[in-house]
């Protein structure tokens, strides 16, 4: 997912437990360790992988939690996960850590279809795939493995809502002679409204002027 950490720790970094991490990259390094198991248990071999903070591909407003790239993405072959900074609870992080975990043994190759529901579900996801989380075994799990690292050493980002784009129409201008019509530009309004080129008169305000010109 394109340039969204500065720091990528491989997997096998492992934290002595007394070792608090300075770095979210050493945690979710260490995490991937403890969650192995998991896997291993139902017949699954994790693959390296590299895991950071950071947005989804389609930004911060996306609502996306989580993201895996596939090994063809990667330069060095190796999948690449990204926890979004919103989330800042441990056991939190561990479920979307799990689910992208997910993506990677299949290497994202059918994304929430048959083969990604067969390993979710054998390691005990629940819901929707596409946001598939934790179920209550699974949760308990998770919450066992999050008291054995270290704090997780992130604060989380208040992501504000999306600016929605202005659905009021555009301010215009038309000739009430010939019918002549132009959009007009903001930073234009004050000066009042244009001279038709073909009538020579001055054509007609429509839409919000009033509101442009207070902006």
């Amino acid at each position: 997912m394109s340039t969204f950490a500065s720091t990528d720790v491989f997997v096998s970094t492992a934290l002595p437990l007394h070792a608090a991490p300075t770095l979210r990259e050493v945690w979710l390094s260490d995490a991937v360790s403890k969650l192995e198991p998991l896997f291993t248990a139902q017949g699954y071999q994790l693959p390296q992988v590299k895991v950071s903070v950071g947005f989804a591909s389609k930004g911060a407003h996306n609502g996306t939690i989580g993201q895996c790239w596939s090994t063809e993405s990667a330069a060095d072959r190796i999948n690449q996960i990204f926890i979004s900074p919103v989330l800042q609870e441990p056991v939190a992080v561990l479920d979307t850590l799990v689910h992208e975990l997910v993506h990677a043994i299949d290497d994202c190759k059918h994304r929430h279809g048959a083969p990604f529901r067969k390993i979710a579900t054998a390691i005990g996801l629940e819901g929707q795939m596409r946001s598939a989380s934790a179920g209550e075994a699974l949760r308990q799990r998770l919450t066992v493995i999050a008291s054995s690292l270290a704090p997780y050493p992130h604060g989380a980002l208040a992501v504000g809502k999306a600016r929605r784009a202005s659905r009021a129409p555009r301010p215009r201008a038309r000739c009430e002679s010939c019918g002549y019509e132009v959009p007009m530009l903001k930073r234009f309004l004050s000066f009042g409204s244009p001279i038709c080129p073909k009538d020579n008169i001055a054509m007609q305000q429509l839409g919000n002027w009033q509101v442009s010109q207070a902006q």
